[in-house]
């Protein structure tokens, strides 16, 4: 189960590398959106996860993150992304046709995540967000609001209770550790009032994850986003004491086990297909 695929797609700004974790005769397909400065190899617990589910998971490294081209941590244009990430949908649907495709984005790549399902959402047969960056999340404008952005990286012990998932990210040479930039801020801001601006998903099933003690992307703000697109279809948790990254909370047995009752509920639901 712990064999993976590496797929070289042409994105819109650069090369764009995107992992695989087969499975030979999937039920569903998950596609799989990373966070603000890291990669998507941080998320091979939660593919082995919905591997033994039956799903075929597919996640890229975003443009200017892990293997990816580009400047670090550099995007100028959060559409370019979801563009990117349309194109690694595309190779799971024509490595295996007709089978449901799932999406699941944290943090940034909630926010990635959001303006897909707006835009292709006729694609999906549901949508995942965990800890996402949509709706009232103001640390763009803050910082925008500074003559110079500060040197001053994501905290480890912001991410998780369990101290090794933040000895691991701060030990990680895919993980950036330096300032936020500009432009990406600015992507930021645009980004999220093109989301508040777009609209609901619609009837697409919408699951939410969320620590109640996350301190990067915190509940209230994400509260905001989520109910602007949820459609009617929304199923949410809120995990006391979890913090940001609820894939590797001490209790990430518990949302698994929340993310597959989910998961077992809209891809057997003979209303939605991919």
């Amino acid at each position: 189960m712990d064999d993976t695929r590496e797929h070289t797609l042409t994105g819109t700004r650069g090369t764009i590398t995107a992992h695989e974790w087969p499975h030979e005769h999937p039920r569903y397909l998950a596609l799989v959106a990373h966070g603000y400065g890291e990669h998507i190899g941080r998320y091979a617990e939660l593919a082995a996860v919905l591997r033994t589910h039956g799903a075929a998971v597919f996640g890229p490294d975003h443009q200017g993150h892990g293997t990816s081209a580009g400047e670090r941590v550099l995007i100028e244009d959060f559409e370019d992304v979801v563009t990117d990430l349309h194109g690694v949908a595309d190779v799971a649907r024509s490595t295996h046709p007709g089978v449901p495709l799932v999406l699941i984005g944290h943090s940034m790549g909630g926010l990635i995540a959001s303006r897909f399902a707006q835009r292709h959402g006729d694609e999906l047969t549901a949508l995942v967000l965990s800890g996402p960056v949509v709706g009232a999340w103001d640390l763009p404008g803050r910082l925008l609001a500074l003559d110079e952005i500060p040197d001053i990286p994501i905290s480890p012990g912001a991410l998780s209770r369990d101290p090794a998932v933040g000895a691991a990210y701060a030990a990680d040479p895919l993980v950036w550790h330096g300032p936020m930039k500009r432009p990406t801020l600015e992507a930021f801001a645009r980004t999220l009032n093109t989301v508040d601006g777009s609209g609901t998903i619609g009837a697409l099933p919408l699951l939410w994850l969320h620590g109640a003690d996350d301190r990067l992307v915190p509940l209230a703000g994400s509260r905001v986003g989520v109910e602007r697109l949820n459609g009617g279809e929304l199923t949410e948790h809120v995990y006391p004491g979890a913090r940001h990254e609820v894939f590797l909370e001490t209790n990430r047995a518990e949302v698994f086990a929340d993310l597959i009752r989910f998961l077992d509920r809209v891809v057997n639901s003979p209303t939605r297909s991919a």
